[in-house]
């Protein structure tokens, strides 16, 4: 798959940045590798993990939601990328924390989402409509306690979103 069709075969105008912060206690510790042993006890921590994901996926959906807030009714003093960002981190923070609960199907929604939001110019109404589809199924996803890919049923609700963003593109290319 070319980046293009990760993107609803649109050129992304904008791309998640990611920022690698020094590791202080690797400065400490030094260099070195891991034994088989500490990582598969990391594994086994990961995929027993009984913390429920649902207090800290509410918090970012709660954040995403004031996003779009914003969006709808933009203050003149808040530049178009700004909107973005507000909106865009706290999906990227779904899609970063969504397999470590065994969330995976927020993990994929979150993800094409992000590729939604890197190729869209603005949000204009219809793409508020689609950030909304996102937000309120990754919501359903978390509130019905969905984990793993969600079956059938995720993989039907992930090509509904995906359907609706080549929908926008569409008519995008349409009214142009």
């Amino acid at each position: 798959m070319t980046d293009t069709e990760d993107h609803y075969n649109m050129q992304p105008r904008r791309k998640a940045e990611f920022y690698n912060p020094p590791n202080h206690l690797k400065l400490k510790v030094g260099n070195g590798g891991l034994t088989e042993n500490i990582l598969n006890k990391a594994q086994a921590l990961l995929e027993n993990n009984s913390v429920d994901f649902t207090p800290l996926a509410e918090m970012y959906l709660d954040a995403m939601m004031k996003g779009i807030e914003q969006a709808r009714t933009p203050s003149p003093d808040l530049n178009k990328d700004t909107m973005i960002a507000a909106i865009l981190f706290p999906g990227m923070q779904l899609k970063a924390n969504g397999g470590m609960f065994q969330y995976q199907l927020v993990t994929q929604i979150a993800d094409r989402f992000i590729q939604f939001i890197e190729v869209i110019d603005t949000i204009d109404p219809d793409a508020l409509e689609i950030i909304i589809a996102f937000h309120t199924t990754i919501r359903a996803v978390i509130l019905g306690r969905i984990k793993g890919d969600g079956g059938k049923r995720g993989e039907e609700l992930i090509t509904a979103l995906i359907e609706a963003c080549h929908r926008y593109f569409e008519k995008k290319q349409q009214t142009r």
